[in-house]
């Protein structure tokens, strides 16, 4: 199978400089790419300068995480598609385990390696760590992460496992099954669109998949800082998004008024820590996804499904009120 690295950047020229060293040590067998969303920084100059065997996507906006990879992926012909986030650090070898389990097994679709921290190795990483899954709710949460807990990697996730959701700042994924999905929902902009797919995947019948003997490491929030209130936004809006998209049957209202007074209690939580700015991003997150509900719905008559997608009815619950902080726990 042919494979195309391709990272998205804007105005992430430091970042290239400390990252793309490794991508283009590690990764002989693959064509890299850096696919650039109208960066108005250096960036594209020091590739050409320094890497010359990168090849360069030239986008014509920064349309964000998602439009950015369906305008820069459209005219690759590469049989898998890595999609690397610019602050990953990779290890040698690390695309030979997960290519081996494409080849292995014809009905994976999407995968992940196991995400560790770039400034503290020895444990994993807030985006994805050992593989994703969901809450009834809509919750995201990671083996090795749940909320703001992070295990230590002690080779307890060494293992491959069919999975949820796979993340998006290091996600394998066939040409073809993405091509038949039309790529990422635009409209999620940014955060959470990689669960969109992977619900979308499975529910077509493909299978997901984290292959613990492949390893990076994530620096995280080297584009969108993890306190910044966009970010916050765009997760609070896009979970509701993704639901309203995705859940089948009328039951799927009564999980959206939940999630409603659930973020209302998180939004209050922010303000009387001081967080002012976060309680007004959790307010504009609902009023975008009332915007955004009408078109949602037509979406929804054309993909919602009876796919479940939780094995826990509630991470909250368990993590806070029985105070459930390992994966395994639960």
């Amino acid at each position: 199978m042919n494979v195309a690295i391709v990272i998205l950047n804007w105005n992430g020229k430091k970042l290239l400089e400390e990252f793309l060293p490794s991508v283009v040590r590690f990764s002989s067998e693959a064509t890299i790419y850096v696919a650039d969303n109208a960066s108005t920084d250096t960036s594209i100059s020091f590739i050409t300068e320094t890497y010359a065997e990168v090849k360069i996507i030239q986008n014509k906006e920064n349309g964000g995480y998602a439009k950015g990879y369906n305008e820069a992926l459209q005219h690759l012909t590469e049989d898998i598609f890595v999609l690397l986030n610019n602050d990953v650090e990779v290890t040698e070898g690390w695309l030979k385990p997960v290519v081996s389990e494409f080849e292995r097994d014809p009905t994976m679709v999407a995968a992940q390696p196991k995400i560790l921290d770039y400034k503290n190795k020895e444990y994993f990483e807030y985006a994805g760590a050992a593989g994703g899954f969901m809450d009834k709710l809509g919750y995201p949460y990671c083996r090795g992460r749940i909320f703001n807990s992070i295990e230590k990697d002690a080779g307890q996730y060494d293992d491959t496992i069919d999975i949820f959701w796979a993340t998006g700042a290091c996600l394998f994924i066939k040409r073809e099954a993405f091509m038949a999905q039309n790529g990422f929902d635009e409209d999620f902009f940014a955060h959470q669109e990689e669960i969109d797919l992977c619900w979308r995947l499975l529910s077509v019948g493909g299978t997901i998949k984290y292959v613990g003997g492949s390893k990076v490491y994530h620096l995280g929030g080297g584009t969108l800082a993890t306190n910044n209130p966009r970010k916050t936004f765009f997760n609070f809006r896009n979970t509701l998004l993704a639901l309203v998209k995705n859940v089948k049957g009328s039951q799927v209202w009564w999980l959206v008024f939940q999630r409603l007074v659930l973020d209302g209690l998180a939004g209050l939580q922010f303000l009387f820590q001081g967080k002012g700015s976060h309680f007004v991003a959790v307010l504009k997150a609902h009023i975008g996804f009332y915007r955004l509900l009408p078109r949602f719905l037509r979406k929804r008559k054309k993909v919602a499904t009876t796919l479940k997608y939780y094995q826990i009815k509630s991470i909250v619950w368990n993590y806070f009120i029985v105070k459930k902080r390992n994966f395994n726990n639960h």
